[in-house]
């Protein structure tokens, strides 16, 4: 099987001062980069998803802005494609398909932003497409969900998520464990 990495939104607006901020976005973002490190050191093929915003009211990803730009820690370097979505899920109307193709991908490893959103639909497609993932648990985030009346804290959120897709769906592991599956290789 050839592992790949997939890194989904990891954008400016999901950090502090963006305008969707997710919790401890940082701390997700320390393990994306070691993904990220990783990968390159064993020249395996690495794909990065950015969402920009093209629906009307959306107040985050807008095009053009500083908010939708990819992330600092997990910049991508040349040779490395880069796929533009506007939905959560990152195969819907995009490229993505044809792109795990081409590069050999058929376990991708995943990590990245909103859990419940974007990684969860994401990971859910891969899946309908025949793909066996990985998940990276500690290099994903997401927030705290309020809805009539009841919170639900991010930790919460996240870990229903991970469990939600652990096993027929996803092997949902930490980073560090991912890293040594791959440098076994």
């Amino acid at each position: 099987m050839q592992s790949g990495l997939l890194i989904i939104d990891i954008q400016n607006d999901y950090f502090p001062g963006g305008n969707n901020q997710l919790t401890d976005p940082e701390k997700a973002a320390v393990q994306a980069n070691k993904l990220l490190a990783a990968f390159r050191r064993k020249q395996f093929p690495i794909v990065h998803i950015r969402h920009i915003s093209t629906r009307n009211g959306a107040t985050f990803f807008l095009p053009g802005t500083r908010g939708s730009e990819i992330h600092k820690s997990v910049q991508p370097i040349t040779g490395e494609p880069i796929i533009i979505k506007h939905f959560p899920n990152s195969f819907r109307d995009t490229g993505l398909l044809d792109t795990l193709r081409k590069t050999g991908i058929d376990r991708p490893v995943i990590c990245g932003m909103m859990t419940h959103m974007c990684v969860d639909s994401t990971v859910r497609a891969a899946f309908d497409h025949g793909f066996n993932c990985m998940l990276a648990s500690d290099a994903c985030a997401t927030k705290d969900l309020s809805k009539e009346g009841v919170k639900i804290e991010a930790e919460y959120v996240q870990s229903a998520f991970m469990h939600a897709l652990s096993g027929m769906l996803a092997d949902v592991k930490r980073t560090d464990e991912i890293i040594d599956t791959i440098e076994a290789k």
